[in-house]
């Protein structure tokens, strides 16, 4: 695979590198040796598909706290704008957000890792994306903050209305965090 480094530390694009022949290809989509060689968390607990109907369909932002987890997040029908916002106090880019297109065309993931909110918008209609998850699903601990937050300031692509559930609308602006606050606080007061 190829670890591409983003604008925010810890966050990577990850491409394939296809074995072709007159058959089609293979590709290795998830190496623990490697990823632990870029210093990625390297395990995995769930893999997860969600299936949009429609493009323009919004999801997000979304992380788990305390127990955060760290994702593998890929396109393999359709095609979708990925979103990672660093919501790591002690981070440089703390705040700021980073985006790329994923598609079944370019075959690109995206590592989002602990303490990062992660999103997406469709581009096409039924677009496809799988997750691989570094820690169990747990309802009471996931959370969220706004897709239109001016605190991060996405610049989601076109002029398009949004489909989005009402939960992820109702997700709090962030606040961010005096230097007296925790990483625990942080994530309270997006909770």
């Amino acid at each position: 695979m190829k670890f591409t480094e983003t604008p925010l530390p810890g966050v990577f694009v990850l491409s394939p590198e296809p074995h072709q022949d007159s058959r089609g290809f293979f590709a290795r989509i998830w190496c623990e040796e490697e990823l632990r060689g870029h210093g990625l968390n390297p395990r995995l607990r769930q893999a997860s598909l969600s299936h949009n109907i429609r493009a323009g369909t919004l999801r997000g932002m979304h992380f788990q706290a305390p127990r955060a987890e760290a994702k593998i997040v890929g396109c393999t029908a359709g095609a979708l704008f990925d979103v990672v916002v660093d919501l790591r106090p002690e981070s440089p880019t703390f705040c700021r957000w980073f985006g790329t297109a994923l598609s079944r065309g370019n075959r690109k993931m995206i590592y989002v890792p602990e303490g990062c909110a992660h999103g997406y918008q469709t581009l096409e209609d039924d677009t496809d994306v799988f997750y691989q998850i570094s820690e169990f699903y747990s309802p009471e601990q996931a959370s969220g903050v706004r897709w239109d937050d001016p605190a991060f300031g996405i610049d989601w692509p076109g002029d398009v209305d949004p489909l989005i559930s009402d939960k992820d609308k109702a997700w709090p602006l962030f606040i961010k965090p005096g230097p007296f606050k925790t990483k625990e606080a942080t994530y309270a007061a997006v909770s």
